[in-house]
């Protein structure tokens, strides 16, 4: 039995990992019968989701979850793609989730009024006496990471026109095709489009849905990958405190 490990519906989102919605997503362009279930990141070495169990076989992190069904089923999802655009498809997926899922986790961690409104909620299931101090240590490290990085070093009109030209560059790929490379959706259609979900939510006071929101290809592709694969999504809810 297959078991995707990740979280549900939260934030105005069909998870509040886009990297959880790419997985959840990529299974079902697989054929694959699975289950959901809230992680637990203190379980898995590498602490963070999605991960996946399939039989007793851990798989974590999304990428190396495709693999592992690639190799294992003998089925590739960008088999009809050619050469050149899986690497062009490998660039945009690269560009998805390390570029605009910056700027979402920006939004979400290091803003004080975005943070207690949402990723908060993440917390409350920590000891009183010990919360805040977990919340502040977690909250530096996400800092620490922006900061290491660069983009934290950046105004929030600069981080605006990093995002904006990803985005103009996704929307000119996808022009008026119902998906990235024409008429059928690949591997990076639940990459991107799991990046742009999370970037429209309207839960967070955030420029992000305005910015996607300039390119009504993207907004309907969105909804499309949304419509096709997670209408039927069921999720146990998640116990926060």
């Amino acid at each position: 039995m297959i078991t995707l490990y990740g979280w549900g519906p939260m934030f105005g989102c069909p998870s509040p990992s886009p990297y959880v919605i790419k997985t959840e997503i990529q299974l079902q362009m697989f054929g694959l019968d699975f289950d959901r279930a809230m992680a637990d990141l203190e379980s898995v070495p590498k602490h963070k989701a999605p991960y996946v169990m399939d039989g007793d076989r851990l798989i974590e992190d999304s990428n190396f979850i495709r693999a592992y069904f690639e190799d294992k089923l003998g089925k590739t999802l960008d088999a009809d793609l050619s050469p050149p655009e899986k690497v062009t498809a490998w660039a945009l997926e690269r560009m998805a989730e390390s570029h605009l899922t910056a700027f979402v986790g920006y939004e979400r961690w290091i803003k004080d009024e975005n943070f207690n409104k949402g990723p908060i909620a993440f917390f409350m299931a920590a000891p009183e006496p010990m919360r805040q101090q977990i919340i502040d240590d977690s909250r530096q490290s996400v800092n620490a990471v922006h900061q290491g990085t660069g983009f934290g070093r950046h105004s929030e009109a600069d981080r605006i026109q990093l995002a904006d030209w990803d985005l103009m560059a996704i929307a000119m790929q996808l022009g008026d095709q119902n998906f990235l490379f024409g008429d059928e959706p690949s591997a990076p259609d639940a990459s991107v489009s799991a990046v742009l979900m999370s970037c429209l939510t309207d839960f967070f006071d955030s420029p992000l849905p305005g910015l996607v929101q300039k390119y009504p290809n993207l907004v309907a592709y969105a909804e499309r990958m949304k419509s096709l694969y997670l209408a039927e999504s069921k999720w146990p809810v998640p116990e926060m405190a």
